[in-house]
């Protein structure tokens, strides 16, 4: 069960959001933290197991990480578990669903971070409450994805 979970409306296909989300390098256009990946250990795109590199940054602070796929079903999920120096740090995922008007999108984040770890990833990332900071920074990414799918011509 996820720590954090958002979800919103969007007035646009499922296929074309689902295209939006797994395009890494255009996630720092929605995101508030993150500054877009990319694809690394010769994956090309979206594809379970494949495995990508992510800029994060908040305030002054900035880190990497990689993530390895674990869904990626067109045009329904995509999520993908994030690991810092071999360390389990985080799942996060995206599931759209079909409504009469578009769809719907959930985001989620699931703390995977060892207890000992928290305290280092605070100081590191300059934020001591991360499920509340996720909270808020998940429901201004998807404002903004809302934004761009529903300018864009389907």
């Amino acid at each position: 069960m996820p720590d954090v979970s958002v979800s919103r409306e969007i007035a646009a296909p499922p296929a074309l959001v689902w295209g939006l989300v797994s395009d890494l390098p255009r996630m720092g256009e929605w995101s508030p933290e993150n500054d877009g990946g990319e694809w690394i250990g010769g994956a090309t795109g979206p594809a379970e197991g494949a495995k990508f590199r992510g800029k994060n940054h908040n305030g002054g602070h900035s880190w990497k990480t990689v993530a390895t796929v674990v869904d990626a079903e067109s045009p329904s999920t995509f999520s993908f578990s994030i690991k810092a120096a071999l360390l389990p740090i985080a799942e996060w995922g995206f599931d759209i669903e079909p409504t009469d008007q578009g769809c719907t999108i959930t985001q989620h984040w699931t703390d995977r971070r060892p207890g000992f770890f928290k305290p280092i990833a605070a100081k590191l990332t300059s934020v001591t409450d991360r499920a509340a900071y996720n909270r808020e920074a998940m429901t201004e990414t998807l404002d903004r994805l809302a934004a761009t799918a529903e300018s864009t011509p389907a």
